[in-house]
């Protein structure tokens, strides 16, 4: 049943009127309704708006050869129908994604043309060069310039530093050969070259996403780089295999225009000398401001680049706190879940620095077994040795004092050897001089001086090595805290439900569309956006390459609804009936895409019905009055002075019904009406309503709102009726009608904290 709805939906599409752009050419065209198609998310969003009418060109294999299609659609413009109505309807951080891939094609079609030789130049893309030019000319240091005849050009071979294959290191070695440039200008050239390539794409992906149907006062799209820009060279062009496995072009993945931020940094080489070098920030930063004015602010993310060996991660941070979103090992998507298969996470490097390296560290030093242990241990066994230093030196100069004596009995030693002996000799008395104590005692001084000087000099080594081990820990600590600090401190906690996170502070992140979105504020607020590349470890360098696609533009609330109605002064004055239809041809699309999702029974279907009172103008919007203050005429002093007034846009905006359909997770048909603040002259008939209305303190405006209100919900039941009779099958039909008559049949209208219900 599904795909017979779907397969009706394409086949009654293809014979409704449709809304195209002429802005775009026919390559352009093209190539756009290529990359949609090839890009899941585009796709699934906005795919079915783009209408080609063309032969279904095929791969032996069945995969559809959008090569040939392209070239189809570039000779027969007329069979590709880009319905830009509907388009504008959709998630708008999409549109710009689309506009976005659009513009970095044309930079670097433009970029790989001004490359070559003779007149085979294509005009279009030449022309987006010289655009491309006028932003880099500016930028670029006084040496990258030369003298011809009485002008000034820049140097020929600088344009080979454009190249788009050409990866940050690759770049920096090609301008380091150039003599005319030092290591200042050489990065002069390339933040230049990084200034006109986001001017560049951020001017065309408007353009584009203009010509698409969105719609945005704030419009700012940022390509950024994180990483040691060394990895970036051969991923240019994405190539695919035809069936006999030949490659043909495909998409561009440009990764090599995303712009890194740059500066020249201190550093040791391989010989141990201090060099400079030019670096990339591992952690760029973009700064920008919510929308203000009533407007939501839509946050759109696409990654390029991606490492599936490492966690794409990307902070958001708005008056402290932290909004953080991380790549998905299977989707590639970003989300609030942290989940990941690999090691490669910026939180498993905090964790290391801190629970392992930091840790080991603070045990060496503070622990039982540390430093400070040992260093007391040595500093008491010098202590110990330096007293018995003190007491052999002592004993020593004791033997000093002690007189030498000698012994007038002979020993019996002596008696022996003089019987044995046949000379008679005199017997020499033994003398006492203590020369063998007092050398051991010299031996016992030198020994525990020895012992001393080995404490200290160990004293000495522990200190070294805790100093060493303290500055360690603190280069350490200074690391973690950066690490801490750019992973954001104050992380916000979330609620998920089918891929949409909501934030305790009711900001949201929809993992199908990658659009975050702070909701809408009166003043501007300034946040952040931060893109971490992943270090090999914690304390490495080294880090690959990750690029991220950032889009910001403001909102309407209920600017993706598919069904969009504001009916202003429909009704007369004091009255509630409806005269005419509310529904048009140009609303056939948003109808069928309605009538899809009411048939598919696991999407809840709600109708959200208001009767609003008086309305107060904020911002491009209208919303109810609080409190409900009331005049009792409209300005002036005769009749028509007060019908001028009355026809006053500051009355006449107020006096609005709208009507949205919402399709997404969930099915919503909400349905507000609002009156202006002039005191209202409504005749109650119905006695329980002029019951309720003194019961609940309602004044004539707001039951006059409600009612209005009830009568869009008929009118609107009377037209969804007839219409699927019209465009579905009888089945699908009464499955359609069913399903709303009974949703409308248990619709109450709010007026305030109270409600009425619909007689319908």
């Amino acid at each position: 049943m599904k795909h017979f709805t779907l397969l009706l939906f394409l086949f009654i599409l293809k014979f409704t009127n449709a809304q195209d752009y002429p802005l775009l050419k026919a390559e352009e065209r093209a190539y756009l309704y290529h990359i949609v198609k090839k890009s899941p998310i585009l796709e699934n969003n906005i795919g079915r708006f783009f209408d080609y009418r063309g032969p279904a060109i095929k791969h032996l294999n069945g995969e559809i050869h959008f090569d040939s299609i392209e070239e189809i659609i570039i000779n027969q413009p007329e069979m590709l129908i880009i319905r830009s109505e509907e388009i504008a309807k959709s998630p708008i951080g999409l549109i710009a994604e689309a506009a976005n891939k659009m513009a970095i094609w044309e930079l670097n079609k433009a970029l790989l043309e001004s490359r070559k030789g003779g007149d085979d130049k294509n005009e279009h893309f030449t022309k987006e060069y010289q655009k491309f030019e006028n932003f880099l000319i500016g930028h670029l240091p006084s040496n990258a310039f030369k003298s011809k005849g009485d002008s000034l050009v820049m140097h020929s071979k600088l344009d080979q530093v454009f190249n788009p294959s050409l990866s940050l290191d690759d770049k920096k070695a090609l301008l380091q050969s150039f003599r005319y440039l030092d290591q200042e200008d050489a990065l002069q050239v390339l933040k230049a070259l990084n200034y006109a390539t986001n001017a560049y794409t951020e001017q065309r992906a408007k353009e584009i996403y203009l010509a698409l149907g969105g719609q945005a006062d704030v419009f700012n799209n940022v390509l950024v780089a994180a990483g040691d820009g060394s990895n970036t060279s051969g991923l240019l062009e994405e190539r695919e295999k035809d069936e006999k496995g030949r490659w043909n072009r495909g998409l561009p993945k440009a990764v090599g225009l995303f712009p890194y931020d740059l500066s020249i940094v201190e550093k040791i080489n391989e010989k141990k000398k201090k060099t400079t070098v030019i670096e990339p920030n591992r952690a760029p930063v973009r700064d920008f401001k919510t929308s203000g004015n009533h407007r939501m602010t839509n946050v759109h993310f696409d990654v390029w680049g991606y490492n599936a060996e490492k966690q794409t991660t990307v902070v958001i941070e708005k008056e402290g706190k932290t909004y953080r979103l991380f790549g998905s090992g299977e989707t590639r998507f970003l989300s609030p879940d942290s989940s990941f298969a690999g090691r490669g996470t910026y939180q498993s490097l905090i964790d290391d620095l801190e629970k392992n390296k930091i840790a080991n560290l603070e045990e060496m030093i503070y622990g039982k077994k540390g430093f400070d242990y040992w260093i007391a241990y040595n500093e008491k066994k010098k202590v110990e040795t330096t007293l018995k230093i003190e007491k052999a030196e002592k004993k020593y100069s004791d033997m000093g004092y002690t007189p030498v004596t000698t012994s007038k009995n002979v020993t019996r030693k002596v008696r022996k050897q003089k019987r044995k002996s046949k000379v008679l000799t005199d017997y020499q008395p033994k003398t006492k001089s203590n020369k063998k104590n007092k050398a051991e005692g010299q031996s016992e001084i030198l020994f525990q001086y020895e012992r001393r000087a080995a404490y200290i000099a160990k004293i000495k080594e522990l200190e070294e090595q805790k100093e060493e081990a303290f500055e360690t820990l603190q280069t350490y600590q200074t690391r973690l805290d950066g690490l801490k600090s750019r992973f954001g401190l104050y992380p916000l906690s979330y609620t998920e439900r089918d891929g949409l996170y909501i934030f305790e502070d009711s900001t949201t992140f929809d993992m199908n569309t990658q659009e975050f979105v702070f909701p809408a504020t009166k003043d501007t607020v300034p946040f952040e956006v931060r893109l971490l590349a992943i270090p090999n470890s914690s304390l490495s360098e080294q880090a690959d390459e990750v690029m991220l696609h950032i889009n910001v533009v403001d909102a309407e609330p209920h600017f993706d609804a598919r069904l969009q109605l504001k009916l202003n002064d429909i009704f007369e004055s004091d009255s509630y009936t409806l005269q005419h239809n509310l529904l048009s041809q140009k609303d056939s699309v948003a109808m069928r895409l309605f009538f899809e999702g009411l048939l598919n029974k696991k999407v809840n279907f709600s109708i959200i019905a208001r009767g609003n009172g008086v309305g107060k103008k904020i911002g491009h919007s209208i919303q109810k009055a609080y409190p409900q203050n009331e005049i009792s005429a409209y300005p002036g002093v005769t009749d028509e002075e007060r019908l001028f007034n009355k026809m006053d846009s500051s009355f006449a905006d107020l006096r609005l019904s709208e009507v949205y359909v919402n399709l997404g997770r969930e099915i919503t048909l909400e349905i507000n009406s609002f009156t202006d603040p002039v005191v209202s002259n409504l005749k109650l008939t119905q006695e329980e309503l002029k019951e309720q209305m003194i019961k609940n303190v309602w004044s004539k405006n707001e039951i006059l709102s409600a009612l209005r209100t009830e009568s869009i919900l008929r009118k609107l039941k009377d037209e969804v009726n007839v219409l699927a009779g019209q465009y579905l099958s009888r089945t699908d039909a009464k499955i359609v009608i069913d399903r709303f008559n009974k949703e409308i049949q248990k619709t109450k209208i709010s007026i305030g904290k109270s409600s009425l219900k619909a007689n319908l």
